[in-house]
């Protein structure tokens, strides 16, 4: 195993990091934004009023792109773990 093949392994690691992430994050992002300016319009600041939307909104991204999720974090392991032969070389 050379160094070329450690820097790939790495950026394919953070970018399966990224791709796997971001419906969770987008989703948590956007519900705070509409919670913190429904918020600030009616000048009701309630903690529950922004932890449960932002909560039942990652949790609707995990029912529906979960398998998506799951499949792409699987090939990428099975993807490394068949590679570990080629690299012991």
């Amino acid at each position: 195993m050379n160094a070329q093949m450690v820097l790939t392994m790495g950026q394919e690691a953070l970018l399966m990091l990224l791709m796997v992430s971001s419906p969770v994050l987008g989703a948590a992002l956007v519900v705070g934004l509409l919670v913190s300016l429904f918020q600030a319009v009616t000048q009701i600041h309630e903690a529950t009023l922004a932890f449960v939307p932002k909560l039942v909104a990652v949790i609707a991204v995990f029912a529906i792109a979960g398998p998506w999720m799951l499949t792409m974090l699987v090939e990428y392991i099975r993807r490394t773990i068949e590679a570990i032969p080629a690299s012991v070389v």
